[in-house]
C-alpha cells in the first residue's frame, strides 16, 4: 500500500482534530516513516500534524523531509512560529536550513529567533562553506576536570535533554581549552567509584580539527579513527564545537557527488537535480562541453594537418583505425584518471608518492599497450596493404605508445592539480580523453611517417 493512500485519513484527522489519533500517529512510527507517510500533504497540514508530537519528536521528523519541503514550510508559515521552532533544530541543521532560505525571509526571521540561538547562528554562519567551521554543531557535553564521577553523571543528565549526542563528554577548563574527553560508558563503568575526579580517567592524547580545517579532511580523519564525533578548535585549542558522525556521512555524500559530477565533466549542482533549474543545468553542463568542443577540434586540426599523408594510396586504410586509436587511448587515460582521484580522495596516495606512481602507470601501460596491440596487429593484417606483416605494425606500435601516453597523463595530470591546490576531480575523464585524442592522431601519424615508405 502506499503512503498517498493514508493521506485522506490524516486529513481527516485533522479536520476533526482527532488529537490522540495524530498523537499515536507522530509518536507509534521511526520519525523517517513518519515523515514519509506526510509527503503528500501541503506545508500547513505538515506542520499541523507536528504540532501533536513534543519538541524534541517535531525536529526529529522534520529532518527527514526533503529540502524542498523544509524550505516550504519555512518560508510559507507564521513568522513567530517558525522562528521559535529554528530555536530548537540542531545549530549545525539550522544554519544550512538558513542558507538555503530567501534571504528576504531569513531577514524577516532573525529578530524573531530567541537571541542566544540567533548568535549562534549569526557566529556559525560566519565561517568559510565547507570547512569544519561550517558543518560543526555547539551542542556538546562539557564537564570540568576536577568534577567526581558521580556528579558529573548528575551534570551530564541535566544537558542531555539539550544535545544532539553525548556518546563523548568533553573536559574543557574554565576558558574553554579542550583539557580530555571520556566517553559515556567509561563514566557509567565508573560509578562504582563516585569520587573518583574525571580527571584522572579522560583521556588527553585527543584527535581534533582546526576549525578553518576543509571538511574533506575533517571525514578523512573520522574515517581513519573510527570516531562517533570529533572536537573542533581554534587556533589556541579552545574547544568551538563538534561534528558527529552523521554530519561527516553528509560530507562524503556531497564530496563524491561533486567528484562524481567533475568526473563527469559537469560542475557541481548546488540541489538535487530535479530541483535545478534547466537553466542553470544547462549553463553548469555547457561550460565543460565547449571546452570540449574546443578539445575536440584539436582533433580534426591534427587530422588537417596529416590530411596531405592520409590521401596517400599506401595510407587510406590508416582512417579505419582512427577510432580504434583515440577510443583506445582515451579509455586508457580515463581509467588511471579514475584509479587516481578516487586514491587521492580516500587519501590512499599522497603527492609524495608520485614516483611510485608513475612506476606503475608505466608498467600498467607497457602490459596493456603490448596486450591490446597484439590483438590491434591481427586486425590490421586484413586491411593493410602488402607487404601487410610490415605496414601492419603501425597499429600495435601505436596503441603501445597511445596507451603508455594515456596511463601516465590521466594519472599525473590529477596530482598535477592537487599539487596546485585545485581539486584533483576538474581533471575529469572527457577533459583527459579529450588531451589523449589529439596526442593520439599525431603519435599514429608519426609512426605511420616512420614505418610505412612515402610516394613522391
Amino acid at each position: 500500500m502506499t503512503n498517498t493512500l493514508y493521506l485522506p485519513e490524516l486529513r481527516e484527522m485533522l479536520a476533526e482534530n482527532d488529537a490522540a489519533t495524530l498523537s499515536e500517529f507522530c509518536t507509534a512510527l521511526h520519525p523517517a516513516r513518519t515523515a514519509e507517510f506526510m509527503e503528500g500533504l501541503s506545508a500547513q497540514e505538515v506542520w499541523n500534524v507536528l504540532q501533536y508530537a513534543d519538541v524534541p519528536l517535531r525536529v526529529e521528523v522534520f529532518g527527514f523531509f526533503d529540502r524542498a519541503k523544509k524550505i516550504e514550510i519555512i518560508e510559507t508559515l507564521d513568522r513567530e512560529a517558525i522562528a521559535a521552532f529554528i530555536g530548537d533544530l540542531p545549530p549545525d541543521d539550522r544554519v544550512d536550513l538558513l542558507n538555503e532560505v530567501r534571504p528576504g525571509i531569513v531577514g524577516e526571521l532573525m529578530p524573531l529567533i530567541p537571541t542566544d540561538e540567533r548568535r549562534d547562528i549569526q557566529r556559525l554562519s560566519a565561517y568559510p562553506e565547507d570547512t569544519a567551521g561550517a558543518v560543526m554543531t555547539t551542542q556538546f557535553a562539557r564537564l570540568s576536570e576536577d568534577l567526581p564521577v558521580a556528579q558529573a553523571v548528575k551534570e551530564v543528565g541535566q544537558q542531555a535533554g539539550e544535545l544532539e549526542t553525548i556518546y563523548y563528554l568533553y573536559v574543557v577548563d574554565e576558558e574553554d581549552h579542550l583539557r580530555g574527553l571520556l566517553s559515556f560508558r567509561q563514566l557509567v563503568t565508573a560509578m562504582g567509584k563516585p569520587d573518583t575526579p574525571i580527571g584522572e580517567l579522560m583521556e588527553r592524547d585527543l584527535v581534533t580539527v582546526n576549525v578553518a580545517e576543509d571538511q574533506e579532511e575533517v571525514a578523512d580523519k573520522v574515517a581513519r579513527y573510527n570516531l562517533l564525533a570529533i572536537p573542533v578548535v581554534d587556533d589556541e585549542h579552545r574547544m568551538l564545537g563538534i561534528i558527529t558522525h552523521d554530519d561527516v556521512i553528509d560530507v562524503v555524500r556531497e564530496e563524491a557527488t561533486e567528484d562524481a559530477h567533475r568526473i563527469a565533466a559537469v560542475a557541481p549542482l548546488e540541489v538535487g537535480y530535479l530541483e535545478t533549474h534547466l537553466l542553470t543545468l544547462t549553463r553548469k553542463r555547457g561550460i565543460w562541453l565547449t571546452v570540449l568542443f574546443f578539445a575536440a577540434m584539436l582533433t580534426a586540426l591534427a587530422l588537417e594537418e596529416y590530411k596531405g599523408d592520409l590521401m596517400q594510396p599506401g595510407y587510406v586504410w590508416l582512417m579505419l583505425f582512427i577510432p580504434l586509436v583515440i577510443s583506445t587511448g582515451g579509455n586508457s587515460g580515463s581509467q588511471s584518471a579514475t584509479l587516481i582521484i578516487t586514491a587521492l580522495s580516500t587519501g590512499d596516495i599522497k603527492l609524495q608518492d608520485w614516483w611510485r606512481v608513475v612506476h606503475r602507470e608505466l608498467v600498467m601501460g607497457l602490459l596493456l599497450g603490448s596486450f591490446l596491440g597484439s590483438i590491434g596487429y591481427f586486425c590490421a593484417l586484413l586491411a593493410a596493404p602488402a607487404p601487410a606483416y610490415l605496414t601492419a605494425a603501425v597499429i600495435p606500435a601505436t596503441l603501445l605508445l597511445v596507451v603508455l601516453c594515456g596511463t601516465l597523463l590521466g594519472s599525473l595530470l590529477p596530482l598535477l592539480f592537487r599539487r596546485l591546490g585545485l581539486d584533483p576531480a576538474m581533471m575529469s575523464n572527457p577533459f583527459v580523453a579529450g588531451l589523449i585524442d589529439v596526442l593520439g592522431i599525431v603519435i599514429y601519424m608519426q609512426v605511420a611517417l616512420q614505418l610505412l615508405p612515402t610516394s613522391d
